[in-house]
């Protein structure tokens, strides 16, 4: 996957648990551990608003994009061709 996701360096930074986190933003602590994993697909913008506020950072700050770094047989890649 290109995106990185960088929740727990931010957690670390902040010095606050996933605990604290998911009852601050609202969800439960296993779809935050998907989300810090990098397991899921995709992510509301009103929960990454949430995530964002409640750690005081921008959304740049939790997600990366490495290139070069893309799925087998994703959309636009060599082997659609």
């Amino acid at each position: 996957m290109p995106i990185i996701v960088t929740l727990d360096v931010m957690l670390a930074r902040r010095k606050m648990r996933s605990r604290e986190l998911a009852e601050a933003v609202g969800m439960t602590e296993a779809n935050l551990s998907l989300l810090k994993s990098g397991k899921v697909r995709g992510v509301r913008f009103e929960t990454l608003a949430r995530i964002c506020k409640v750690l005081d950072c921008q959304p740049g700050d939790l997600l990366h994009h490495v290139p070069g770094a893309e799925d087998e047989g994703a959309p636009g890649d060599a082997s659609d061709t």
